[in-house]
């Protein structure tokens, strides 16, 4: 894995895990989604350095080297 696609898939990973925790609580879930526009543009602008962008199959391949138990993007 080249050393940019290893940071798409990191923040990927990161942008899983603070969108995992900014909707655990319904109720404050709607409160929260405005702080994921960091992690949001940090995943868009790592997928566009690596080349990613449209390949979501090579994507989520590296993204489960990571993390295993990712579901396959059905590709």
């Amino acid at each position: 894995m080249r050393n940019d696609e290893l940071a798409a898939a990191q923040a990927y990973v990161r942008l899983l895990e603070a969108t995992r925790a900014a909707l655990a609580d319904p109720e404050d879930g709607p409160s929260y989604v405005p702080l994921l526009a960091s992690p949001i543009a940090e995943a868009d602008g790592a997928l566009d350095r690596a080349g990613l962008r449209g390949n979501e199959s090579r994507f989520f391949d590296l993204v489960r080297l990571l993390r295993p138990g990712v579901p396959s993007s059905g590709h």
